[in-house]
C-alpha cells in the first residue's frame, strides 16, 4: 500500500489515491524535525557560496584544508542569524541584517509544514508550534557557535541561543499561523478585527509611521548613491573582484542595504550616525575619517558641511508622523477630542521604541579601534523619534477625529434628509433617543444605545380585518421625538422634585429630633437633684437615687 511521504517545508504532500489518511503528528517531535531541516538547509546553501568565494579566490583566508572551509561557513550562518564575534582586535558585531532573510524564509516554511501535519485546533495555540520550532533551532545555534570556535575567532554563544530562539520562534510562528488562517478561511482583516480597537488603530498607525521613515530612508539613501556614483564604480574597479567576486561582492552590499536604510533614517532624524570613534554623519555636520573601500560607503557626504539638499529629509519624520496619526484615528475615533492628541503622541512613542530598536541591531563594532562605534545611539534616535514623530502624530490625530467626526455626522444627516418616503422600509427599525449630555461615538467612549423590547405583534381577527397602517410621516415621526423628550424632561423634573422633597423631609425630621432633645435636656435641668436638697426635705429618705417622703400618720412613735 503506498504511504505519503511528507517533505519539511514543502508545499504539498506526496501521496497517492486511496491511501489512508495520517494521524496528527506529536508537535513537539515534529517542530524538531522542521527545527533541524531549516537549519540544514540554510547551512548547506552557505557551504555552497563559500566553496563558490573559495574556488573563485584561492588566495582567500580560508585556507587549504576544508576544517577551515567548514568552520568559515558555519560562521557565516551564524552571521546571518546576527550572532556577533571576538577577534584578537576587538569584537565584530556590525553584522547585515540583509542575512536575517534567509533563516527566516527557511523557517517559515518550516512552520507551514508543522501546521499541516500536526493538530493545531485554535489560533491562540500557535506559540506552542512555535516554541517547538525555536526550542531545538536556539539548541542548534548554541551547538554550531561552540563548534565554530577558533584561535582567531570566538562566536558569541548566549547571543546564538538567543537570536536563535528569537528568529525562529518569529518566524516559525509567522508561518504557523499563515497555513492555519489558510486552512480554516480567516482572512487578516478578521484577524486584526480581534484585538481591542485601540490596540489595532495604534498597531496600524505605528507600523505606517515606521514605513514612512524607512520608505524615507531608502529613498534618501539611493539619491546619495545615485549623486555618487562615479565614486562607486572607481571603487569596484580598484577592488577588481572579477565576475564571482563582484557577484558576492553585490550580494554583501544587498544584505547591508537594510543597515544602510536604518542609518539614513537617524540622518532625518536629527541625531545622524558614527563612522568610527570621533566621527558624526548628521545634518549638522560630517566628519568622517579613512573607510574601508566599499562601494556603498560612496554615498556618505565629504567633510565639512552637510549638504544643502539632505535637509530636506528633516521633514520625513513629520510626515510619518501624520500619517501615523491620521491612522490611528481613522479606525478608532474618540468621542472626546482632547484624547485624540494623546493616543497620537503615544503613537509616536511606539515609534521610538522601534526606531530605537532598529538602530541598536543596525549599529555595531568592526573590531578595531578606529571602527569600534558604527552606527547610531539607539537611544539618542529612540528619543527624538518619539518627540519629532509624537508631536506630529498627535496634531494630525486630532485633526482627523474632527474630520472623521465631522464627516460622519454630515453623512448620517445627509442619507436622512436625502432618503425618500417611498424607499422607506415597511417596518422600520425602532431608534433610541439619548439625553443630549450622553456621547455617542466610535472609539474607547462608546454608549451603544440598545434596542427597546418589541410587544409581539397581535393577531388579526379572522372575521373583521384590520388594514394595514401606512408608515408614519417624517413630521409625525419628528412630533412622536419631540413628545419623548417632553416627556423624558417632565419626569427629570419629577424625579427631581420628589428628591427635593424627600430631602425636606429628613431635614424636618432631624429639627424634630433636635427639639425633643432639648425639651428633654430642658425638663432634667429643672428636676430637682438629691445633692440639691432644701430645708424640707430633711424627712425623707433617698434610696439609691430615688426620693421618698412619708406621711406624718405613717411614722411610728418612738416607745419608751
Amino acid at each position: 500500500m503506498a504511504r505519503s511521504i511528507p517533505v519539511p517545508g514543502s508545499i504539498s504532500r506526496v501521496s497517492t489515491p486511496g491511501s489512508p489518511p495520517e494521524a496528527p503528528r506529536p508537535i513537539y517531535s515534529t517542530g524538531g524535525v522542521a527545527a533541524a531541516t531549516a537549519a540544514g538547509i540554510g547551512l548547506a546553501i552557505i557551504v555552497t557560496l563559500t566553496m563558490i568565494g573559495w574556488v573563485a579566490a584561492p588566495h582567500d583566508t580560508f585556507g587549504e584544508e576544508i576544517v577551515d572551509l567548514l568552520q568559515g561557513a558555519v560562521l557565516a550562518w551564524l552571521v546571518g542569524h546576527h550572532v556577533s564575534f571576538s577577534v584578537p582586535d576587538g569584537e565584530i558585531s556590525l553584522l547585515p541584517l540583509g542575512f536575517v532573510l534567509l533563516p527566516g524564509l527557511l523557517l517559515y516554511r518550516s512552520g507551514r509544514w508543522v501546521a499541516r501535519n500536526c493538530e493545531i485546533a485554535r489560533l491562540r495555540h500557535v506559540h506552542r508550534a512555535a516554541t517547538a520550532i525555536a526550542g531545538p533551532y536556539a539548541a542548534i545555534a548554541g551547538t554550531l557557535a561552540l563548534l565554530a570556535r577558533t584561535d582567531v575567532v570566538e562566536p558569541s554563544m548566549p547571543r546564538a541561543l538567543l537570536m536563535g530562539f528569537v528568529i525562529a520562534f518569529l518566524a516559525g510562528g509567522l508561518g504557523v499561523l499563515r497555513q492555519l488562517m489558510r486552512d480554516k478561511g480567516v482572512v487578516a482583516r478578521d484577524l486584526l478585527g480581534l484585538m481591542p480597537a485601540r490596540s489595532r488603530s495604534l498597531l496600524v498607525g505605528m507600523l505606517a509611521s515606521t514605513g514612512t521613515l524607512l520608505l524615507g530612508g531608502l529613498l534618501l539613501f539611493t539619491i546619495a548613491l545615485a549623486v555618487s556614483l562615479p565614486e562607486a564604480v572607481e571603487t569596484t574597479r580598484l577592488l577588481g573582484p572579477g565576475w564571482v567576486g563582484g557577484v558576492l561582492l553585490i550580494l554583501i552590499q544587498l544584505a547591508y542595504l537594510p543597515n544602510a536604510v536604518v542609518f539614513a533614517v537617524c540622518y532625518a532624524l536629527g541625531p545622524g550616525f558614527a563612522v568610527g570613534e570621533m566621527t558624526v554623519v548628521a545634518p549638522t555636520g560630517v566628519s568622517v575619517g579613512p573607510l574601508p573601500m566599499l562601494p556603498m560607503l560612496a554615498a556618505l557626504p565629504e567633510n565639512g558641511a552637510a549638504p544643502v539638499v539632505s535637509l530636506s529629509a528633516l521633514l520625513v519624520p513629520f510626515v510619518a508622523g501624520a500619517v501615523g496619526g491620521a491612522l490611528t484615528q481613522r479606525s478608532a475615533p474618540d468621542v472626546v477630542s482632547e484624547a485624540a492628541p494623546l493616543w497620537g503622541f503615544v503613537c509616536g512613542v511606539t515609534t521610538g521604541l522601534l526606531c530605537a530598536a532598529l538602530g541598536a541591531l543596525a549599529g555595531g563594532s568592526l573590531g578595531g579601534q578606529r571602527l569600534s562605534d558604527v552606527g547610531p545611539s539607539a537611544w539618542q534616535v529612540g528619543l527624538v523619534a518619539a518627540l519629532e514623530v509624537g508631536l506630529a502624530a498627535a496634531i494630525a490625530a486630532w485633526v482627523a477625529n474632527w474630520w472623521y467626526t465631522r464627516a460622519g455626522l454630515a453623512t448620517a444627516e445627509t442619507g436622512a434628509a436625502e432618503k425618500p418616503a417611498a424607499e422607506a422600509p415597511a417596518a422600520p427599525r425602532p431608534t433610541v433617543e439619548l439625553p443630549a449630555d450622553v456621547p455617542v461615538g466610535k472609539g474607547l467612549a462608546t454608549v451603544t444605545p440598545l434596542r427597546p423590547r418589541e410587544d409581539p405583534p397581535e393577531e388579526p381577527v379572522r372575521d373583521s380585518p384590520v388594514p394595514e397602517e401606512a408608515a408614519p410621516s417624517a413630521e409625525e415621526e419628528r412630533e412622536s421625538r419631540e413628545r419623548e423628550r417632553r416627556e423624558r424632561a417632565e419626569a427629570r423634573a419629577a424625579r427631581k422634585a420628589a428628591k427635593a422633597a424627600r430631602k425636606a423631609a429628613r431635614a424636618a425630621r432631624k429639627a424634630a429630633k433636635a427639639a425633643e432633645r432639648e425639651r428633654r435636656r430642658r425638663e432634667r435641668a429643672e428636676r430637682p437633684r438629691w445633692w440639691r436638697r432644701g430645708p424640707a426635705e430633711e424627712d425623707s429618705e433617698d434610696l439609691y437615687g430615688i426620693t421618698y417622703e412619708a406621711d406624718p400618720e405613717e411614722v411610728e412613735t418612738p416607745r419608751n
